[in-house]
């Protein structure tokens, strides 16, 4: 495996029917939205999807949610533990921070794409261990081409939670949800941090086919089966490790539009790619 030795960009165009892509709990969970009402979704959830999708495909992870892990540790710290090498470095009393993040950027794959700030205090045997881990991978937050509609529904539990005679009395909820809208990130990978983390070819394919089936085994009450969906995935390779152009202009060339003033379906928007001299973009649909 060769490590990265050329700049990448991507695009990705995704559409939200009736979910909650990505709920505020400073606004009582509702759809993140900025102050010009346009729908966002943030990086670190994007995230999320990444691993657990890189999870799905059979690869290391070292941040796993707690309700998918693939193994039997509590926290990140009995996760780096399990590791013999890091271990070692765990009990030393002097270690070395570049031996601690080359062994768990060789590990895990997030590590080595997104980087992770390994932040320890010390335990009842005085080790402790602060290592910053810079990754290649860059993602923005994602933001809806046009302003979304969020509607609010009210729900109700009409069981008993404990045993009595009496059915308990209602509890009343809220739930929110977009409508529908179209929302567009970007994201970029550096060749010097890839050389930094060991970050490869091969690992950059990993990332391009989690993109594409971002929400594949994503499934909640919030974010039903089908509700959101990839629709394109634009994958620019360039031929040098600084790349042809900057990565602004790149994501400059993909054009997204709402075609009618409410729009209400993917048909109802246009998705231009304006070419640059040099750099051709691969385009790929989601699954």
């Amino acid at each position: 495996m060769t490590t990265l030795d050329h700049k990448i960009d991507f695009a990705v165009v995704l559409s939200v029917t009736k979910a909650n892509p990505n709920g505020d709990p400073l606004n009582g969970n509702r759809p993140r939205q900025n102050y010009d009402g346009f729908g966002e979704i943030s990086d670190v959830a994007l995230k999320r999807k990444i691993r657990n999708r890189l999870q799905d495909m059979g690869e290391a992870i070292f941040v796993q949610s707690n309700d998918r892990k693939s193994d039997a540790f509590n926290s990140l710290r009995e996760r780096a533990e399990a590791n013999s090498e890091l271990e070692k470095i765990f009990k030393a009393k002097t270690s070395s921070n570049d031996e601690f993040a080359a062994i768990a950027c060789q590990e895990w794959l997030d590590v080595r794409s997104f980087g992770q700030v390994f932040a320890f205090k010390a335990d009842s045997k005085g080790s402790s261990v602060s290592v910053g881990v810079r990754g290649p991978v860059s993602i923005h937050t994602a933001t809806s081409v046009s302003p979304i509609d969020i509607t609010s529904l009210q729900i109700t539990k009409s069981v008993n939670s404990e045993p009595g005679k009496d059915r308990g009395s209602d509890t009343m909820g809220m739930k929110h949800r977009v409508d529908f809208g179209v929302y567009v990130f970007y994201g970029s990978i550096n060749t010097q941090l890839a050389e930094k983390t060991g970050f490869t070819n091969e690992d950059s394919g990993k990332i391009k086919e989690a993109l594409r089936s971002l929400f594949e085994n994503d499934v909640s009450s919030a974010r039903p089966d089908g509700s959101m969906e990839v629709h394109k995935l634009y994958w620019w390779e360039h031929s040098s490790r600084l790349g042809q152009y900057s990565s602004a202009k790149v994501h400059r060339s993909l054009d997204v539009k709402a075609k009618v003033e409410e729009p209400k379906r993917i048909e109802d928007y246009t998705i231009e790619l304006y070419e640059l001299e040099g750099l051709k973009a691969e385009e790929l649909n989601g699954l």
